[in-house]
């Protein structure tokens, strides 16, 4: 088994390799990856098959493309930042930046293919109208969560257990084929609604009466509608006009009401357009239907949507190309396609709602009333109040003037005043750091870049930095080479996809539900954690957890009358009135209070203290937590629920 050069020319990915039987099989995440890496004819990546038992990829390699460069090697071979990751990984020739996780390394893979032949406008379509096609984390987008993991871990689990499944459809599958049944939204769809109509009308004076009323519930207006859809998808593949889309409608198609025109069915999984989505899908729903063999018939009625999807993503130009050097799509399977029941949107009042911006991020939408005044009086009525513990090091401060000028915020864009505002924030994180630190810790920073200055600080640490965007991360790592440090790593990752041990968690301003995230990471590693929140309306719901969190919270308020502390909590901006920044401080104290009694119950001391001096921010809480066990100390849930009422 070849292993890993020590000194890398390219990056390295790599691919996990499972078993099933004693046999070695690709997971799906693998082939997914490998399918993109065919259908961009990408070949700037050593591929690294990791296996975690001794074996070899030759049973494997009708399913890897002809070009790849690849070899095996065992998972305790790996490097240490590619092991503290879940597969698919890629680490770059420095070996400091790691990018784990399905969504960012396809798009990863996309964009180094582009930066090699920016000329592939094919490849460049697959990131999306506005370039953000699976970007946003699974833990706030629902649609990146469902292609992501749902429904491939569905998915391996029907391969894994076929004969229990009982004909069921997964529920991930189904929630996709809702999906497909709802009318597509895109940019300029009047235009192309109206010319949908003109195709409609075209068609209707060509055919007689007698042969509309013969046509069956799908007929041949929805197949020519079909066309239209089609092309105008094809077209933003090709380089060439499509005709059909350039006629211009006649003065009667344009008199008619946006309300009144047809809706565009979907063409492919998030509407027109051929995107990254479809790539992450087409090797799931190939192997699953391969899997149903000759039940098809039987499951496949539920799934029309996603049939005439499948028979869609075929006609891309590229990808059965593609598909057939990874061993996809060599036989495919037949089904009904014609005479089956059409779900609509109506049917399925369940359906997924489409996100419009999968990278923007929304505040709940919460009908409030009032102020928070009568939700504050509530939780004073049961004996709940914001409380604050005093800064343990008020005046402590990081020595400036004796660091590198490229990590002193000063020597940034940012205005003086922001720039010392910002030296105050990470004085008082830093300073809580220090507090927990011990030699030979693993300090992990949750998307904020400030450990580069615990790095340099703190030199005897091991310092990594996870940022889900890519463009904040290179610029750390940047810098970091500019100051010659050897203790830092970078990953680029949504949080459940970093899995390697530490002692201290670092947020400085993570938004929303973020903090929730970053102290439920912690928690589950055991480790300290010191956080500054920020934006507290876009608190909202996630997968994980729900608001409010603790049992004494949860026993007093409604999910809504949470919502509305948060909602005030964002209310603290030196321009508005004192009696309302306080009311906002204090809403600020009793969310952040609620999360540290959630971690109470898992063993933590936590503290809400504010930063010092109050004027660095806004939002100048901190929570900053221990775990209890970890001192020699054994705490019951009993002792813990009367230390919170106490």
């Amino acid at each position: 088994m070849k292993q890993q050069p020590e000194n890398q020319q390219q990056p390295s990915l790599y691919l996990e390799v499972c078993f099933q039987n004693e046999e070695p099989r690709l997971p799906l995440h693998t082939s997914i990856v490998l399918f993109l890496l065919s259908y961009c004819e990408c070949k700037f990546f050593k591929v690294y098959l990791v296996f975690k038992k001794p074996s070899s990829s030759e049973s494997l390699r009708s399913q890897l493309p002809e070009h790849l460069d690849s070899s095996d090697v065992q998972s305790e071979a790996l490097p240490q930042l590619v092991r503290d990751c879940r597969l698919p990984a890629v680490l770059d020739e420095t070996g400091q930046l790691c990018r784990a996780g399905l969504a960012v390394v396809l798009r990863h893979i996309i964009n180094k293919t582009i930066e090699a032949d920016p000329s592939r406008n094919d490849v460049l379509a697959l990131l999306g109208f506005k370039k953000t096609c699976l970007k946003a984390c699974a833990e706030v987008s629902r649609w990146t969560r469902l292609c992501e993991i749902e429904i491939p871990s569905a998915v391996e689990e029907h391969l894994q257990n076929p004969a229990n499944d009982d004909q069921q459809v997964p529920l991930s599958i189904l929630t996709l084929e809702r999906r497909l049944a709802e009318p597509v939204r895109v940019h300029n769809d009047d235009k192309i609604r109206r010319r949908k109509l003109q195709e409609q009308r075209r068609e209707e004076s060509a055919e007689s009466q007698e042969n509309l009323d013969s046509e069956s519930g799908l007929g041949q207006s929805s197949q020519a509608c079909d066309g239209l859809e089609l092309r105008a998808a094809l077209a933003k593949l090709s380089v060439d006009s499509v005709p059909a889309l350039a006629t211009r409608e006649n003065s009667e198609i344009r008199k008619v009401k946006t309300a009144d025109l047809p809706p565009l069915e979907h063409v492919f999984a998030e509407g027109l357009y051929f995107t990254l989505t479809d790539v992450v899908l087409l090797p799931c729903i190939y192997q699953y239907l391969c899997s149903l063999q000759a039940r098809a018939a039987a499951t496949l009625h539920h799934l029309p949507h996603l049939l005439r999807w499948y028979g869609r993503v075929q006609e891309v130009p590229g990808v059965l190309r593609a598909a057939k050097a990874c061993g996809l799509l060599l036989s495919i399977p037949q089904a009904p396609t014609s005479g089956l029941p059409i779900l609509s949107a109506e049917d399925n009042p369940t359906s997924l709602p489409v996100e419009e911006e999968e990278g923007r991020e929304m505040a709940p939408e919460v009908p409030f009333v009032g102020g928070p005044r009568p939700t504050m009086t509530k939780l004073k009525e049961n004996g709940i109040e914001a409380v604050f513990t005093p800064h343990p090091c008020p005046s402590w401060t990081l020595p400036w003037e004796s660091l590198p000028g490229a990590i002193n915020p000063t020597e940034g864009k940012m205005s003086n005043i922001r720039a010392v505002r910002k030296m105050q924030q990470l004085n008082n994180l830093v300073a809580m750091v220090t507090e927990l630190a011990r030699p030979g810790y693993t300090i992990v920073d949750f998307c904020s870049g400030t450990l580069l200055t615990v790095g340099i600080f703190l030199s005897l640490l091991k310092v990594i930095l996870i940022e889900n965007k890519e463009e904040s991360l290179v610029r750390a790592q940047s810098r970091s080479a500019e100051l010659g440090l050897k203790n830092i790593g970078f990953i680029q990752a949504n949080l459940d996809y970093f899995t390697g041990p530490f002692h201290i968690g670092v947020a400085l301003h993570a938004c929303g539900v973020a903090t929730d995230m970053v102290m439920e990471h912690c928690i589950q590693a055991g480790a300290a954690f010191a956080i500054s929140p920020c934006c507290y309306g876009f608190i909202q719901n996630a997968v994980k957890f729900s608001f409010p969190k603790s049992k004494m919270f949860q026993d007093t308020l409604t999910s809504k009358e949470h919502m509305i502390l948060c909602r005030f909590a964002d209310q603290t901006a030196v321009q508005l009135p004192p009696d309302r920044r306080l009311i906002g401080k204090q809403c600020m104290g009793l969310v952040d209070l609620d999360r540290s009694w959630a971690a109470e119950t898992h063993g933590y001391s936590v503290q809400v203290m504010t930063m010092e001096p109050e004027s660095c921010s806004p939002k100048n809480n901190m929570l900053v937590g221990r775990l209890l066990q970890k001192r020699g100390l054994e705490v019951t849930a009993g002792q813990l629920e009367e230390a919170v009422h106490n």
